[in-house]
């Protein structure tokens, strides 16, 4: 009972603090559930930058990893974006640099770029072309009179478009650690246990997993079809934080991690403590340089033209 009271002090005290700074919270789908609840926007990577671009808010809170951080401030030059936790990287994001970027262009100088925006902002602005999981089918469609497409860095959300669009991409060999995570034999486990469960992953897990799956789908994605299914039971193959929502989104539906593995350590670094110490402090700030940030947004203007 005092656990609860002192979350609720917390919770108030964040409250006050965000009014008197004019902030708002936008927090990942991935994070802890203390950390959810006090959002005001709750999302995937380019929703939580798409409410951050609309918000009139002074200050953007972001609770997520830093190459999200990076994108709302490519988008909302003018605000202060700051992170709770400046050390939420993304592993996936750190697999590439500017420079592999720029090699894999001199070696394929005919070729669009396609970035992943589990990147950099130094790497997106190589980048002919953003993505997310969500639309990177349909941003490689539009590329049709390009004779090659670079696809970086996450090797096996590659392998999920040149299935869906029978173009052979050229690849880089990133990938996400918390999704390689789930095996197929997690999934046919789950089955065995819960046999009328529809079966959703992410991209991101390995083609073994995606081929076991009812639907492969981006956060966002899994969240829009939770709500609509008819079914009652999903296994759902991401990183376990995205079952708190679900949960909460469809009380009388059920929802099964996959595997308890996919936790993502730099997703849950965020604390409520740390919130309020940010608000506080107005602390620690993501700021891109405007070179690479008017590069990078072009990138992604490209994606939201596109889509």
């Amino acid at each position: 009972m005092l656990i609860k009271k002192e979350l609720k002090n917390l919770e108030e005290k964040i409250k006050d603090l965000k009014n008197k700074r004019k902030a708002v919270i936008l927090v990942h789908n991935y994070q802890l559930p203390e950390v959810q609840d006090i959002a005001d926007y709750r999302g995937d990577s380019l929703e939580l930058s798409r409410a951050a671009a609309k918000t009139d808010a002074k200050v953007i809170v972001f609770c997520g990893v830093h190459f999200m951080a990076e994108t709302a401030s490519i988008l909302c030059p003018e605000k202060k974006v700051i992170m709770p936790d400046i050390h939420a990287g993304c592993p996936m994001a750190n697999m590439m640099t500017a420079e592999d970027v720029r090699k894999l262009k001199e070696k394929h100088p005919k070729a669009a770029v396609v970035g992943y925006v589990n990147t950099s902002a130094e790497v997106k602005a190589e980048l002919d072309v953003c993505c997310t999981s969500t639309n990177a089918v349909s941003v490689v469609n539009a590329l049709q009179d390009k004779e090659e497409v670079i696809f970086v860095p996450d090797k096996y959300l590659a392998d999920f478009v040149e299935k869906k669009t029978g173009r052979k991409l050229i690849k880089w060999s990133g990938f996400c650690p918390t999704h390689v995570k789930i095996l197929p034999e997690d999934i046919i486990r789950e089955k065995r246990f819960h046999p009328f469960a529809k079966v959703i992953v992410h991209p991101e897990c390995l083609p073994s997993v995606v081929s076991l799956a009812d639907a492969a789908l981006s956060t966002s994605q899994m969240a829009k079809f939770a709500k609509e299914s008819d079914a009652k039971e999903f296994i759902v193959g991401t990183e376990v934080g995205l079952i708190y929502r679900l949960k909460k989104d469809n009380p009388d539906k059920e929802f099964y991690a996959a595997s308890e593995a996919a936790v993502c350590p730099n997703m849950k670094r965020t604390t409520q403590d740390k919130i309020l110490w940010a608000l506080e402090e107005l602390k620690e700030e993501v700021r891109v340089s405007e070179k690479i940030r008017l590069r990078a947004k072009k990138a992604i203007d490209k994606m939201l033209e596109i889509v």
